[in-house]
């Protein structure tokens, strides 16, 4: 299955994505940042998986970097968008184009901690568990149907730090696992509901 993998930062959750593509039947097409510092667009290059850089900052509308970004993977025709830590809002025209494709991981027990400091949110709410969730993209922030979840134990002497380490290996986990199922064509979106092995979730 033919992919296209959003990034903004280190890339972390690419590189896992990476490691797996052998067994999780993925072609990745290729890799684009919104920073151009991104470490992740050197992974790829180490791989040899082409890489664009839209550089947000040089639109003057959101509605006009989507435009851009939506034709840049156009031009790959990928089975699926997987957003990587792509730390960018997506306009409602953009997610509808690309509705039911669009998979992105979120560091908390969604809907909890929708957006920012997911990890300091959750220790100052006093939470005894955390994870992340994998969901399909919609209109709404962090608010799409949910896929998958993992979760871990918050303990007294979690800092945000630890905490984050602890979920981000979660996430490595978690995420192929999820890419695998769609690719294999058992994970789908119908009616905003997920569709696994032919049942609702």
């Amino acid at each position: 299955m033919k992919g296209v993998i959003l990034i903004s930062g280190s890339g972390s959750n690419l590189q896992s994505i990476i490691d797996n593509t052998a067994k999780i039947d993925l072609d990745i097409q290729a890799v684009i940042s919104n920073k151009e510092e991104a470490f992740g667009l050197k992974r790829a290059k180490i791989e040899n998986i082409p890489t664009h850089v839209l550089n947000h900052t040089q639109f003057p509308t959101r509605e006009a970097f989507d435009q851009q970004l939506s034709q840049i993977i156009d031009q790959y025709n990928p089975d699926i968008i997987i957003l990587a830590g792509f730390m960018r809002i997506l306009t409602a025209g953009f997610t509808r184009k690309y509705v039911g494709k669009i998979l992105n991981i979120h560091p908390s027990l969604l809907p909890k901690f929708q957006g920012l400091n997911t990890h300091q949110r959750a220790l100052d709410a006093g939470e005894n568990e955390h994870g992340v969730s994998i969901h399909f993209v919609t209109d709404e922030l962090d608010g799409g149907p949910i896929i998958a979840q993992s979760r871990i134990q918050v303990l007294t002497n979690d800092t945000a730090e630890s905490l984050a380490k602890r979920v981000l290996t979660e996430e490595h986990k978690l995420f192929p696992k999820v890419i695998h199922c769609f690719a294999q064509g058992r994970l789908s979106l119908k009616d905003n509901h997920v569709i696994l092995d032919n049942q609702c979730l």
